[in-house]
């Protein structure tokens, strides 16, 4: 196993992500070593959701407006559709993904409904990648190469589909941050 000490990751959600593609990659980082912070739009705890029934909440180390893209080695956006859809409204989320994926070229892990926020930064179109099926058609509008895979990793972009890909998800997260 990759030994991540000393390795800083951020997980960017809000209120209704989807459980296991924050606690999985959270945990599995954690194993491996790494710090995890948890960064949300506003501070206290955040909800999870297991699909569409009520999950467990997560205590938030930081909001938009405190973390700082620099302070970490890479980031993770879970998935869930109204986590994903209100994030993606957020300035200072599209901000923070753009800053670390784009401009800094650090690990950037996107799951199932998450990369609508890639779409609303401005940074899908040209990239390769997959995302849950049900968002397929705004990733091609927005002029990304979508494929119908576990995980893709497109430079430092790693997305991947649905809670069934979690394991190949967090082995490339895992891989890019070692």
């Amino acid at each position: 196993m990759a030994d991540l000490s000393g390795k800083k990751v951020a997980i960017v959600a809000t209120d209704y992500f989807e459980e296991s593609e924050l606690i999985e990659p959270m945990e599995a980082l954690k194993k491996a070593g790494a710090t995890v912070e948890i960064i949300a739009p506003k501070g206290g705890e955040i909800k999870g959701l297991q699909h569409v029934d009520p999950g467990q909440t997560v205590k938030v180390d930081k909001t938009l407006d405190e973390a700082e893209p620099d302070d970490y080695d890479g980031a993770i956006f879970p998935g869930g559709a109204l986590n994903a859809d209100v994030l993606r409204t957020e300035q200072k989320a599209k901000d923070f993904i753009t800053k670390i994926m784009s401009e800094q070229g650090k690990p950037t892990a996107v799951i199932c409904h998450a990369p609508w926020l890639l779409v609303s930064a401005g940074l899908a179109r040209g990239k390769r990648l997959t995302s849950f099926h049900t968002i397929q058609d705004d990733m091609r509008n927005a002029g990304a190469d979508w494929v119908d895979e576990p995980m893709v990793k497109d430079d430092n972009l790693i997305t991947s589909r649905k809670p069934d890909d979690l394991s190949a998800f967090n082995d490339a997260i895992i891989t890019a941050l070692s």
